[in-house]
C-alpha cells in the first residue's frame, strides 16, 4: 500500500495526501472535509507512513529515484538524465525520474514516494547551481546532490561542476594568446560582492580567474555587474563600456552575455576576435551558432549526472562499510575551442 493509491482512492493528488499525513493539512490551508477523506482513506487501507521502508531490507531493488527541478523544458536536464540513465544501466540499476518544478512540497512528495517504491537511492537535482533546501525525507537513506550544496549542513554528498577549475581554464587561454591588459569581465566582478545574489558559479569562476590573471601579471581593467546572465544585459554592458573604453578582451560569465556582447561590438564597428577577443563559459547551444564560434568552458551535463548516479551507487553498496566517501565531488570542465579570441593588435 503506497501512498499514491491513498491519493487515488480519495480523490485528491499525491502532493495533498502526503501534507495531510505528514500534519501539514491545516498549515496549507487544505479543507477540513478533504482531510477526513485522506486520513479515512489511509485508515481503511491500513497505510503507514514509511511502512515500506521501517523495516530491514531482504536485499536491494536496484532502482535509483532522480528528481530534479527541470526536466522537459531544458535540453541541459535532458543530458543530466541521460548520463544518469547510462549509468545506472551499466552499473545494473534503474532510474526512476520525476520532476518538481523547483517547488518544495512537489520535492518532498516525489522523494517520500520513492522512498515508498523501496528505491535504494535518490538523486537530488538542480539544473543551475544553487544552494537547496534538502526535504528532510532524502535522509531517509542513501541520497547525492546533483548540480547543488544543502542550504544547511546537511551531510549530504554533493557532485558539482569545477567552477574553479573552470575560471582558471578561461584565464588560461586568454594570457596563452597573448592578453595581458585591457581584459574586462561581463557579467560579475571584480569583488566577490559583485556578483548575483544566486551566483555560485559567478563566485568560483571568478576566483579562478583571478588566480591564473594574477600570477601571469594580467590586467583585468574593468568589469561591468549584470542583474541577470542574458544577452541583453550583455549586450548593455558592453555598450556601456565601449562608450569609455575599447577592451582587448571580455571574459563574459556566461554564453547568452557573450551573444550580447557580440551583437554591441559588431554595433560598434569592432570585430570578434580581430578588435576584442570574447570567451565565455558554459556551452551552451547559442554558442555554436555564433560567428565566430564562441571559445567556451562547457558545462558537463552528461558527465555529472553519470558522476552522480556513480557516487550513490557507491553509497548503496558499501553502506555502512568502510571510510567515508568525499562530501564534494568536483567534475570538470572542458575548454570548447573557438574563433573568438586571437592574440591582441597593436
Amino acid at each position: 500500500m503506497t501512498l499514491a493509491d491513498v491519493a487515488a482512492a480519495s480523490g485528491v493528488s499525491v502532493t495533498t495526501a502526503s501534507l495531510v499525513l505528514t500534519g501539514r493539512a491545516r498549515e496549507l490551508r487544505i479543507s477540513t472535509e478533504a482531510e477526513r477523506r485522506v486520513r479515512s482513506t489511509a485508515q481503511q487501507l491500513g497505510y503507514r507512513r514509511g511502512s515500506l521502508t521501517a523495516g530491514p531490507r531482504a536485499g536491494r531493488s536496484q532502482t535509483i529515484g532522480f528528481v530534479s527541478d527541470t526536466v522537459a523544458s531544458s535540453g541541459w536536464a535532458g543530458d543530466m538524465v541521460k548520463g544518469a540513465v547510462d549509468a545506472a544501466y551499466r552499473h545494473g540499476f534503474m532510474l526512476f525520474v520525476g520532476e518538481s518544478g523547483g517547488d518544495p512540497l512537489v520535492e518532498r512528495t516525489l522523494v517520500d514516494t520513492m522512498r515508498e517504491r523501496r528505491v535504494d537511492g535518490v538523486v537530488f537535482a538542480s539544473t543551475h547551481t544553487r544552494a537547496a533546501a534538502v526535504p528532510d525525507v532524502l535522509y531517509d537513506g542513501p541520497a547525492v546532490l546533483l548540480n547543488a550544496t544543502p542550504a544547511t549542513s546537511a551531510a549530504v554528498p554533493s557532485v558539482l561542476p569545477d567552477e574553479v577549475q573552470a575560471g582558471r581554464s578561461a584565464a588560461r587561454v586568454l594570457v596563452e594568446a597573448g592578453h595581458d591588459r585591457d581584459i574586462h569581465l561581463i557579467g560579475a566582478g571584480p569583488g566577490m560582492c559583485d556578483i548575483p545574489s544566486h551566483g555560485i558559479a559567478a563566485a568560483d569562476r571568478l576566483l579562478g580567474l583571478r588566480e591564473v590573471f594574477t600570477a601571469a601579471g594580467a590586467e583585468v581593467a574593468g568589469a561591468r555587474w549584470c542583474p541577470k546572465w542574458t544577452p541583453e544585459h550583455g549586450f548593455e554592458a558592453t555598450a556601456a563600456l565601449l562608450r569609455t573604453h575599447r577592451p582587448k578582451a571580455l571574459v563574459c560569465l556566461n554564453d547568452r552575455l557573450a551573444f550580447g556582447a557580440y551583437q554591441a561590438l559588431a554595433e560598434a564597428g569592432l570585430s570578434v576576435p580581430h578588435d576584442v577577443s570574447v570567451i565565455g563559459f558554459e556551452d551552451h547551444p547559442i554558442a555554436s551558432w555564433m560567428r565566430p564560434r564562441l571559445a567556451t568552458v562547457a558545462l558537463p551535463h552528461y558527465e555529472l549526472g553519470a558522476w552522480a548516479v556513480r557516487v550513490l551507487v557507491d553509497l548503496v553498496v558499501r553502506r555502512g562499510r568502510g571510510a567515508r566517501a568525499p562530501m564534494i565531488h568536483r567534475v570538470p570542465m572542458p575548454v570548447r575551442e573557438g574563433g573568438s579570441v586571437a592574440a591582441p593588435r597593436e
